[in-house]
């Protein structure tokens, strides 16, 4: 089990550069990637589709299939907290208790990656199994599609919400972020096939004070390049005619700005990027 410290992204979401989606310190920039959370969160896109919110929730039919409870009853306990619709999550944590009472593992199985899906990888309302995160899994549980970007992206519309609200909750997949600024922050002397891996035997994360650390943070003591994404060839880079990447969350739209990333996946930075390469066009 990983410890997030959620005052630690606190403090890391400060240095939030909204208009260009990266992480702005003194010297330099990280840019939390797309093939990073491929690695962190075990969901490569390699032969897979990535999973697209079509904005339309999923009919209870399809998650009555899944979880073992009537359309009926699904019908009568989905709420709808501040236009977030879903299903208490004391509903489904007590059908999971059920189905493990009567031996059901396999139905079982499937509705604690549920909750897994919508308390940790797709956050919304305290106590409510957001729609849009059921959808997400349901797209993996039938099709295999892969959940990486659009956690990202969900990430990137928590930052600009605090861009937006200085007191905005923190509503992501603070799991994968934490492993990922660990990880570029202290230095691994040994080889790791996992970023988990690597998360749990650095002792340094648990006795930093880390508003001092990323304060004092300079481009010669950040660990660029993942040793666990040696080997991987493909990188997202562009799209189309496009000057940067549109990437779709379950909350919305964002520029993701491959440019910037380069030194984060392996090769030299050359020069400042072009202006138009990070021109926002989705507003």
């Amino acid at each position: 089990m990983i410890e997030v410290f959620v005052e630690v992204i606190a403090s890391f979401t400060q240095y939030y550069d909204q208009p260009l989606r990266c992480f702005t310190f003194g010297d330099f920039q990280l840019v939390p990637t797309v093939e990073e959370f491929e690695g962190i969160l075990g969901c490569s896109l390699g032969g897979r589709k990535s999973y697209l919110f079509s904005g339309f929730y999923p009919s209870m039919a399809r998650v009555a299939k899944v979880v073992k409870i009537s359309v009926q009853e699904l019908e009568r306990v989905k709420q709808n907290r501040n236009g977030v619709v879903g299903i208490p999550k004391k509903r489904l944590e007590e059908k999971a208790k059920a189905l493990a009472d009567q031996g059901e593992w396999t139905s079982f199985i499937d509705v604690l990656a549920l909750l897994v899906f919508g308390v940790v990888l797709f956050p919304n309302v305290d106590g409510l199994m957001d729609l849009a995160a059921i959808n997400a899994f349901l797209a993996y549980h039938h099709s295999k599609e892969s959940s990486a970007v659009v956690v990202l992206v969900d990430a990137y519309d928590t930052f600009d919400q605090r861009c937006k609200k200085n007191n905005a909750r923190i509503v992501c997949c603070t799991l994968a972020l934490y492993v990922w600024l660990v990880f570029h922050i202290f230095h691994h002397e040994s080889r790791h096939v996992c970023p988990l891996q690597g998360h749990y035997i650095c002792a340094e994360k648990g006795k930093a004070n880390w508003e001092q650390l990323m304060a004092g943070m300079v481009g010669a003591s950040v660990n660029w390049f993942p040793r666990w994404k040696e080997g991987g060839a493909r990188v997202l880079s562009s799209c189309e005619g496009f000057p940067n990447v549109p990437l779709m969350g379950t909350r919305g739209c964002i520029n993701y700005n491959p440019v910037l990333v380069i030194r984060q996946l392996g090769y030299p930075m050359k020069g400042a990027p072009s202006e138009e390469s990070i021109a926002p066009f989705i507003a």
